[in-house]
């Protein structure tokens, strides 16, 4: 699968029914009983790309507006360029006028917000996370959940302490084919499953090198910064760009790396920290390039039980061959599996006779799908209305744990030694240097918690 679309996994997937208008009605369980007093009220943080429309209607505030029982009241971000066409992109969809809303924090004493979605940059995740725990709010936020693993550990944390729902955006939680994979795998249609490996192609042209600049008209460049080391203004750390510097991104590992290796450890029934971690890689093809995170990276992690996971992104050109092969593949004492967006193959002994296989496009769609509306933002909203966090299909510790693999794959790396962590802990054993990378220094105002 083309990893451009690995971000609009369900759009490619599950939502790929035709002839239905964007605007068309939603189906959400028990939605005819309801009255217009429970239609759940969001504010959505982050609205340039996935917290917006995202390839025609996948993102964010286009499912919250789309879904008939909730509806965007509030958007926030710092580049207020972005208000006016996401402002006509909501009414033109059928919903209201939203408030515009700078600083996240402003959000946070609404009473009339009952529901914050965060598709902010990576190392502003927690950050706000937690901070809406502690308002009261219920969190829909995007993965990974975390820029370190100490601050994954405490959104989990504030979800348990303050009752509140919080849903990760690794959709594939919510993706029937995918599902129904991962319950043969549990089922044991391969076996025993020894292995689990996840592969991310998809080439990224370089971002060159670019002088420090102005800050441009309507950006807030201190609060985009947030957390991160204040530094000028320079598009290379803007819009997008700032996934490519360690002080603010996670790499493709934590980019894109963290969805095909959530099924993974999905499919292993893995619960745990790996054990042993060893990355390596590179930055190839970039002689001139203000990227500093690898372009080429493999990771490999050992767990307790003896299993084994691998993940390798590329962002680099690949074969055709291999680039339809992007997802994830299971190895299991009777065959392997092999389970992308698209659907699933299960292959069976020394011959790889062919098993049980399934596409997208086999399966009956469903309301959600004519309505071109995610299935994992209507399970947050039900999950809203229930209060029952135990049916989130990806809860703050589901995605903790897979967030905080891609983190200590990075740590690895950017160590450049094979790492023992002590999963209890969450700290490394007798390395002070790479327990350093646990965590990270926050500029005054943007700081963790000690205490949730």
């Amino acid at each position: 699968m083309n990893n451009l679309n690995r971000r609009g996994f369900i759009k490619n997937s599950i939502l790929a029914s035709a002839g239905v208008t964007v605007g068309a009605p939603a189906y959400i369980k028990g939605f005819a009983k309801n009255k217009p007093s429970d239609t759940i009220n969001v504010a959505v943080a982050g609205i340039r790309g996935r917290g917006g429309m995202y390839f025609g209607g996948s993102g964010h505030i286009a499912n919250f507006t789309k879904i008939k029982n909730s509806r965007v009241v509030a958007i926030c971000d710092v580049d207020k360029n972005l208000y006016p066409k996401t402002i006509d992109s909501i009414q033109k969809m059928g919903g209201i006028k939203p408030r515009t809303v700078e600083d996240f924090r402003d959000l946070l004493g609404n009473k009339d917000i009952d529901a914050v979605s965060i598709a902010t940059p990576d190392y502003w995740h927690a950050l706000q996370a937690i901070w809406a725990c502690q308002a009261g709010k219920d969190v829909y936020v995007e993965k990974p959940i975390s820029y370190t693993v100490e601050e994954g550990r405490k959104v989990v944390q504030a979800a348990v302490k303050y009752k509140r729902i919080v849903q990760v955006g690794t959709q594939s939680r919510s993706n029937r084919v995918v599902q129904k994979a991962i319950q043969l795998i549990h089922d044991g249609v391969i076996g025993e499953v020894y292995m689990g490996r996840g592969i991310v192609y998809g080439h990224r042209a370089s971002i060159g090198k670019e002088e420090n600049s102005p800050v441009p008209p309507g950006v807030n460049w201190d609060l985009y910064r947030g957390p991160a080391p204040m530094i000028p203004f320079n598009k290379n750390h803007f819009h997008y760009n700032w996934h490519w510097h360690w002080d603010t991104g996670t790499a493709e590992f934590g980019n894109n790396g963290v969805h095909v290796m959530d099924e993974v450890r999905w499919g292993m029934n893995i619960n745990s920290h790996p054990k042993k971690i060893a990355c390596c890689g590179g930055l190839y093809a970039r002689e001139s390039s203000d990227q500093e995170v690898p372009n080429l990276q493999v990771g490999t992690f050992e767990y307790e039980n003896g299993k084994i996971m691998e993940l390798e992104v590329r962002s680099l050109f690949t074969n055709s061959e291999e680039q339809s092969r992007d997802g994830c593949f299971f190895y299991g004492s009777k065959g392997w599996m092999y389970l992308d967006g698209d659907g699933y193959a299960v292959y069976l002994g020394t011959k790889n006779d062919k098993g049980p296989s399934l596409k997208n496009a086999d399966l009956d769609p469903v309301e959600t799908d004519k309505a071109h509306i995610d299935p994992h933002f209507v399970n947050f909203l039900d999950c809203v209305k229930s209060r029952r966090s135990q049916d989130l299909n990806a809860d703050s510790l589901t995605g903790h744990m897979s967030t905080a693999m891609m983190l200590l794959g990075n740590i690895a790396y950017r160590t450049g030694r094979k790492l023992t962590f002590d999963g209890n802990t969450e700290k490394f054993i007798n390395d002070i240097e790479a327990d350093a990378l646990l965590t990270r220094e926050y500029r005054r105002s943007f700081t963790l918690p000690k205490e949730v």
